[in-house]
């Protein structure tokens, strides 16, 4: 890290943490952050659900919620950007203060509730995307929906022509009885009318499915068959976590998603259960503790295709992402990996 991002990410921490994201945004709107570039060799290239990805190491929803920053994002160094939730109407979000470091345990709290711009904004942003990056979009619905199944595949009709892929969330802790739609029966519908709307598209991408990693063995077992039998083209684990065990500070109680360092071993182990579970039928996305090349490494090794991060850019900036990339080709390359695919699920039995 340049001691120049070290000052930036010191005076980004004397904010408020909602307002130290929105500074962070409007620096890499107006130029005024260093971009790493990217990464990418024969070893990191890889391919995902049909994505030709320059590297593994993507951005996690929820950084760029409202596609403001795509084209700065875009030579930050990522292999593939996801942004939003977007939800079919702009909706404030829960009440601030909404957002929390807790910086002895490298996590954040968040309790946003799908704030967002809606769908004709982004997805008028979206239309002017560089087109030199994989760009997803993670779907949302509106907290006082009717329907809210028929929320995502509104949004995915609106804004589908203009992505590269795109996420069901049904995972965020923030809007209430959301996770409900995890189960079964409701996770079937949800996802028939997202692969329709997809199938509308004038261009088929691949659907994804973000899950939460607080779930039994059952659970998961349902979603990956629901998962498989409803053609999706992958599954992302996981979104936050509700477990508060172990961490410190005056934040640690406060309601929403915990990130970061804290949940990487639970969502790991979530990880490694769905490969069993799958059997290399879906690909996985590896989400939750990404703050270096070695958890990189033990995220591909539990299962995962590709990995994505967003908690570990508050402590380490966007250096962060060419440090896991090098590290992780270093890494590849140590223990006699030709690739990123090879390397896929070699040390998932460590984990379950």
């Amino acid at each position: 890290m340049s001691m120049l991002e070290r000052l930036g990410l010191a005076a980004l921490h004397r904010l408020e943490p909602e307002r130290a994201h929105d500074a962070a945004l409007l620096a890499l709107r107006a130029g005024l952050t260093p971009l790493p570039g990217l990464v990418t060799s024969d070893r990191l290239r890889c391919e995902v659900a049909g994505l030709h990805l320059p590297n593994p190491v993507g951005l996690a929803a929820g950084f760029d919620k409202n596609a403001v920053a795509l084209s700065p994002l875009s030579r930050a160094g990522f292999g593939f950007l996801e942004v939003g939730a977007v939800t079919p109407r702009a909706q404030p979000g829960n009440p601030r203060p909404r957002l929390f470091r807790l910086a002895q345990d490298r996590a954040v709290i968040n309790r946003f509730g799908f704030n967002n711009e809606g769908m004709e904004t982004v997805g008028a942003r979206l239309a002017m995307r560089p087109r030199n990056a994989v760009i997803g979009l993670n779907l949302g619905a509106n907290k006082d929906s009717a329907d809210r199944a028929e929320d995502f595949a509104r949004v995915l009709a609106h804004c589908g022509r203009h992505l590269d892929f795109a996420t069901v969330n049904v995972s965020s802790p923030n809007t209430e009885k959301l996770r409900d739609l995890q189960g079964a029966e409701a996770l079937a519908g949800l996802l028939a009318g997202v692969m329709a709307a997809r199938d509308g598209l004038p261009r088929a991408i691949p659907i994804f499915l973000k899950i939460a990693p607080d779930l039994s063995d059952a659970e998961l077992s349902e979603i990956a068959d629901v998962a498989i039998k409803a053609g999706l083209a992958g599954i992302i684990a996981t979104n936050t976590t509700l477990d508060r065990e172990g961490l410190h500070g005056p934040h640690a109680a406060e309601k929403g998603g915990l990130s970061g360092a804290p949940l990487f071993e639970k969502s790991t182990r979530v990880l490694a259960r769905l490969s069993v579970l799958t059997g290399g039928a879906l690909p996985l996305i590896g989400v939750g503790g990404v703050a270096s090349a070695e958890a990189a490494y033990a995220k591909i090794r539990a299962g995962a295709s590709a990995v994505q991060l967003y908690s570990g850019l508050v402590y380490e900036g966007l250096s962060l992402v060419p440090r896991i990339s090098r590290g992780l080709e270093a890494l590849l390359e140590r223990d006699g990996f030709a690739n990123v695919a090879e390397a896929v699920g070699t040390g998932r039995d460590a984990w379950t």
